[in-house]
C-alpha cells in the first residue's frame, strides 16, 4: 500500500500535522499504537492537569471551549480538547489506531550516493522519484504485520513515553537484591485510577527524582495515605518551580517571553549589533534573574526544605525544566506526609534503599523511579537503517541535529514534529507544521546539507551556552521568537505579528499571533 503523506504517532503533533497537511490537499495516513489520539494525555495520573493556563496551550484556530472555566484544566479536561480538535478538523478518518510502527525503512538510494548528495535528498525538494519509506506496521490486536509505503514520513512520537531511563547499577546493588517492588513513573500513569490508588495504599514509598513528575506522584501518594506512612523523595538537583503559571506565568512571560527579553540574550546567527546589545545588557539579564528567584524564595518555603536550586532562573527557563508545584505539595510538606531527601547517589538494599552519607537503610515497600525517558533513543530505535540510527544519535556531546528543529540534513523525505521542546509543545508543534507544509507544498528552497549543518551547529551552542547540560532537551524557550522569526521568513510571512512598537517589543508571543500562516 502506498501513499503520499504518512504520519506517525496522534498525540498534539501527529492531530497537527494530519490537519495542516490535508489543507494542502494531501491524504495522509496516521498510524498510532493507542486506540485513541492524545498521546502522552491518555496516560497521566489522575491528579495530572495543564501546567500553563489554557490560553497558552490552544491551536490557533481552535480555542478551548466557553464551558472549560478553569484556567489549569484537568488531563481529562485536555483529552476532550484534543479530541474536539481531531472531530473538528476531520482528522479522525485519517487514523489506523492501534497500529504499531515496528520501523520505517528508507528504500531506493544508496548509502554511498546519500553521501555523495549536496543537497537534501539530492535535489532539496521533500520529495524524490527515488527513494520511498517502507513503514512496518503492526495491527497490535491480531499481531499481522503489514509494510505501508509512503514518499514522505512526519514522525511524531515525542520523547517522553515508551522508552523510559532505568538508572544502572553495579552487581548486587540493583533492583534484583530489593524485596519491595520497583516501577518507573511510566508504569504508575499507565494504570486507571483505581488501579494506581489501590498499588499506593498504606505503602512505604519512596520515589527517585524531583522533576514534575516525581512532585505530582509524591502527592498523590501522600493523599492516600498521609502521615501514617509519608512519601519520600530522593532528589538530587533541585530546580525553579513557581506556585501556579496564572499570575506568575504572566510574570515570567512578560519578562522573558517577549521581544524585549530576547535582546538581553546572545541568539544564533544574531547580526553583530545584536550581539553587542546582548552584551551591554547582560547585567539586566542577571537582575531580572535575580528579581524573579528573590521573589519565589519570599513566596514559598524553598530554603526551609531544601529547594533552592544551585543554578539560576534563566538556566531552567532556557532548558524548559520550568515547572508548577502541585497545588498542596507545601501542605504535605509541612504536615509530614511528605520528606525530602537530598543524595546525588543510591543503591538498593533488601530492606529498600540507602543513600549517600546513610549507613541505615531507607524502608521501603515500593520504589518509583521518576528519571525521566531516553527520547533520543526511541526515535534511533524506529530507524531500520545503522546509518540513519547514528545520524540520529550521534556523539554524547549532541542533540539531533535538526535544521529549523524539524528535518535532518542527511536524513530525506522525512520531518521531526515534536522533538524540540518548548513551554506551550502545541504552539510550537503548530508552528513548525505550518513550515513544514509550506515546504511540502514547494514553497520553501533549502540550503545545501552543508549549510543546514551549520545552522544546527549554531543552535547548539545557544542551547549549551543557556541551558548548561540540559542542552539536550532542544529546548528554545529563551530564544522563541527568534526561531519563529526564521521560519517566517522562510515561508515569506511577515515576522513583525504585533499591532504598534511598544505591542511588538513588550507583548508576549504565542499562537494566536500565527494565524493564517498557511493561507495563500
Amino acid at each position: 500500500m502506498e501513499t503520499k503523506v504518512a504520519i506517525i504517532g496522534a498525540g498534539t503533533s501527529g492531530l497537527v500535522a494530519c490537519k495542516y497537511v490535508l489543507e494542502i490537499g494531501f491524504n495522509p495516513i496516521v498510524f498510532e499504537v493507542e486506540d485513541g489520539v492524545g498521546g502522552l494525555w491518555r496516560h497521566t495520573m489522575e491528579s495530572t492537569k495543564l501546567q500553563n493556563n489554557k490560553q497558552t496551550y490552544q491551536f490557533s484556530d481552535f480555542p478551548w471551549p466557553s464551558s472549560v472555566k478553569e484556567d489549569n484544566p484537568s488531563n481529562k479536561r485536555v483529552l476532550d480538547y484534543l479530541n474536539s480538535y481531531a472531530e473538528h478538523f476531520s482528522i479522525i478518518p485519517y487514523i489506523r489506531f492501534n497500529s504499531k510502527v515496528i520501523d520505517i525503512d528508507y528504500v531506493g538510494g544508496s548509502s554511498e550516493e546519500m553521501k555523495s548528495w549536496e543537497l537534501w535528498g539530492g535535489n532539496g525538494r521533500p520529495f524524490s522519484s527515488k527513494g520511498t519509506w517502507h513503514i512496518a506496521v503492526q495491527d497490535t490486536k491480531n499481531l499481522s504485520i503489514e509494510v505501508h509505503k509512503a514518499e514522505f514520513v512526519i514522525l511524531c512520537i515525542g520523547k517522553y513515553s515508551g522508552f523510559p531511563d532505568i538508572p544502572e547499577f553495579p552487581p548486587g546493588e540493583g533492583p534484583e537484591v530489593f524485596n519491595g517492588r520497583v516501577l518507573h513513573s511510566m508504569d504508575y500513569s499507565n494504570l486507571d485510577n483505581e488501579t494506581a490508588a489501590e498499588l499506593i495504599k498504606g505503602k512505604r514509598v519512596t520515589i527517585i527524582g524531583s522533576q514534575k513528575s516525581g512532585l505530582d506522584l509524591a502527592t498523590e501518594c501522600a493523599n492516600e495515605n498521609g502521615v501514617t506512612r509519608p512519601c519520600t523523595i530522593i532528589q538530587r538537583t533541585a530546580h525553579w518551580f513557581l506556585p501556579n503559571f496564572n499570575i506568575w506565568g504572566v510574570m515570567v512571560g512578560f519578562l522573558y517571553f517577549n521581544r524585549f527579553a530576547e535582546l538581553l540574550i546572545h541568539k544564533p546567527g544574531e547580526p553583530f549589533l545584536l550581539g553587542l546589545m546582548a552584551t551591554l545588557l547582560s547585567p539586566l539579564r542577571w537582575g531580572i534573574s535575580k528579581l524573579v528567584e528573590t521573589a519565589l524564595k519570599w513566596k514559598l518555603p524553598l530554603k526551609k526544605y531544601g529547594l533552592v536550586p544551585n543554578h539560576n532562573f534563566l538556566q531552567d527557563i532556557s532548558s524548559g525544566l520550568i515547572g508548577v508545584f502541585p497545588d498542596t505539595f507545601f501542605d504535605k510538606l509541612k504536615e509530614g506526609s511528605i520528606h525530602i531527601k537530598k543524595s546525588q547517589s543510591f543503591r538498593f538494599c533488601r530492606e529498600g534503599v540507602i543513600i549517600d552519607g546513610d549507613t541505615k537503610p531507607l524502608e521501603t515497600d515500593l520504589v518509583f523511579l521518576a528519571t525521566g525517558y531516553k527520547g533520543d533513543q526511541k526515535i534511533k530505535n524506529i530507524f531500520k537503517s545503522p546509518i540513519f540510527q547514528n545520524y540520529i544519535v550521534g556523539p554524547a556531546t549532541s542533540t539531533i541535529p535538526l535544521y529549523r528543529q524539524i528535518i535532518h540534513p542527511r536524513i530525506p523525505q522525512l520531518a521531526i514534529i515534536g522533538y524540540a521542546e518548548s513551554l506551550s509543545n502545541i504552539f510550537s508543534s503548530e508552528m513548525k507544521c505550518q513550515w513544514l507544509v509550506h515546504f511540502l507544498d514547494g514553497n520553501i528552497e533549502l540550503p545545501s546539507i552543508r549549510e543546514m549543518e551549520k545552522d544546527v551547529k549554531l543552535w547548539e551552542e545557544n542551547m549549551k551556552q543557556y541551558s548548561g547540560r540540559y542542552y539536550w532537551k532542544s529546548c528554545l524557550a529563551n530564544c522563541g521568537i527568534w526561531y519563529h522569526d526564521h521560519l517566517c521568513k522562510d515561508m515569506k510571512r511577515n515576522p513583525r505579528r504585533k499591532k504598534g512598537f511598544f505591542a511588538e517589543l513588550f507583548e508576549p508571543y504565542g499562537s494566536t499571533d500565527y494565524v493564517g500562516l498557511t493561507r495563500k
